[in-house]
């Protein structure tokens, strides 16, 4: 699994405006990060409790349906949060102008 984590740090690292990367375990607990320490556990338990409201809003909207990834945006920043099967992806940048 290291070399997978390894390789989605890569590739969303890339991406414009990206500010940091969070990967998060199934317990809210952060795997790897390329941000500083207290603000990767805050973000991690904020999007591990907002990744699962919204699974479950999807769940009740369509049992057959699942959350595949969320986007919030807000004036100052964009999270995109994309549950995998053992862990999960908080990709933090500064929204396009």
């Amino acid at each position: 699994m290291s070399a997978e984590i390894e390789e989605i740090l890569k590739r969303y690292s890339n991406y414009p405006n990206v500010s940091g990367i969070i990967i998060v375990d199934s317990f809210a607990i952060p795997i790897k990060t390329t941000m500083e320490y207290t603000l990767t556990v805050h973000y991690a338990a904020l999007a591990n409790n907002l990744l699962a409201k919204g699974s479950k809003m999807v769940q009740n909207l369509d049992s057959s349906n699942e959350l595949t990834a969320l986007r919030l945006r807000t004036l100052n920043h964009e999270l995109m949060i994309v549950p995998e099967e053992n862990f999960f992806i908080v990709v933090v940048q500064k929204p396009f102008e």
